[in-house]
């Protein structure tokens, strides 16, 4: 039996938490030779059990508390300490944030290389001098992550090839396994505020690359010639991003645009099932879950012509650019006015399509790679 760590200390984030849950669960569930050892923050630790209450009490799991934030200092001195003391065999980081003194073998999953290619400088609380820092740190860090990596995963070969342009990874040490849908999103139909309600719904954060304020003013220009109380509805993370946008909205007293915070499964599977279509804007993206999950439920996605959103969707989304809030208006305005014909021909390409992406088959070659780095 060998012991592989896996960082699960964004257990309960969006996105990356989506990632290391769904492989978590699977794994209970694939691999019994081997041991597990998980580092998670105190208050994830109670959300272990998933849908399995024996994933707490499996002989090969074991739970090491590791209060310890990421991007921090403490990261890097006091995290590197604690999984030394686990003698594993082969440790999985799930995100790029890496403790650059830790010197076992491990791997690492980069689901994407945005904050390269675009700063979050313009929208942080940082001075301008300490964000540099802070920056300049992130990509050393990240360097330094995939440099020493045994293998690096990836979930699209959109996000190989950045790796390969712009870190100079070697193609060899990439391996792609596509992402899936998590199957705790169930198609909700019960709620009549939501099924007699029109809206267009966003899911993600609202860092500067997601392009939100070219959506609102697309949105306001979209709402003025359909001339109809429809709704966009944001959702995601309550933070400094979304505040800031919060701001805007109620100080241009912008119509039909709501805010929703902390939803629970439940409650995103509703707000997408009743939704006229799901759109993001995003000017890059790394894997993108909420198109695969909104297309799972039966509702069409609106996206913008990104490599990442082509790779996942195919031709089971429509497309705008990003770049042009005419081209968003107007997409918008074509998947509003689509006819039932139309609009279920899309539906059933949609769900077609998410057929071709499996946490289960994610969590089997994330086995495999596992397996490859512990016989060399």
């Amino acid at each position: 039996m060998k012991r592989i760590g896996i960082d699960c200390r964004l257990w309960n984030e969006t996105g990356v938490g989506r990632y290391i849950r769904n492989l978590v669960e699977q794994l209970q569930v694939l691999d019994q030779k081997n041991e597990y050892v998980l580092f998670m923050r105190s208050e994830d630790r109670k959300q272990l059990t998933i849908n399995n209450s024996q994933l707490t009490t499996k002989e090969n799991l074991k739970i090491v508390p590791t209060d310890i934030r990421w991007h921090s200092v403490e990261e890097q001195v006091k995290f590197p300490q604690i999984l030394n003391k686990e003698n594993l065999d082969l440790m999985h980081f799930p995100y790029f944030s890496v403790p650059i003194f830790y010197n076992r073998p491990y791997i690492v999953t980069i689901h994407d290389l945005i904050v390269h290619h675009f700063s979050t400088g313009k929208a942080s609380t940082l001075p301008a001098p300490v964000y540099a820092l802070k920056h300049l740190a992130y990509k050393y860090v990240s360097s330094q992550a995939v440099k020493k990596a045994e293998k690096i995963i990836v979930p699209l070969k959109t996000i190989k090839e950045d790796l390969i342009s712009t870190l100079a990874v070697p193609a060899a040490k990439i391996v792609v396994t596509h992402e899936g849908v998590d199957s705790k999103l169930e198609l909700r139909v019960e709620r009549g505020e939501l099924r007699n309600k029109k809206y267009f719904l966003y899911v993600g954060n609202a860092y500067p690359h997601k392009n939100l304020d070219r959506l609102v003013e697309a949105f306001i220009e979209f709402r003025k010639e359909v001339k109809d109380k429809i709704e966009l509805i944001l959702v995601g993370k309550d933070d400094y991003f979304y505040k800031k946008l919060h701001v805007t909205v109620e100080n241009e007293n912008i119509q039909g645009i709501s805010f929703k915070h902390d939803v629970s499964d439940a409650e995103l599977s509703e707000l997408y099932s009743h939704a006229v279509a799901l759109i993001s804007p995003s000017l890059m993206e790394g894997f993108g879950l909420p198109p695969l999950e909104a297309m799972s439920l039966s509702t069409p996605v609106l996206l913008s012509d990104t490599p990442s959103f082509r790779e996942v969707c195919a031709d089971a989304a429509f497309y705008f650019d990003p770049y042009s809030i005419k081209s968003m208006k107007e997409q918008m305005k074509f998947v509003y006015n689509i006819g039932q014909q139309k609009r279920d021909e899309h539906i059933r390409k949609g769900r077609g399509r998410v057929k071709d992406f499996s946490w289960e088959r994610m969590s089997k070659q994330t086995l495999a790679v596992y397996e490859s780095c512990i016989s060399i």
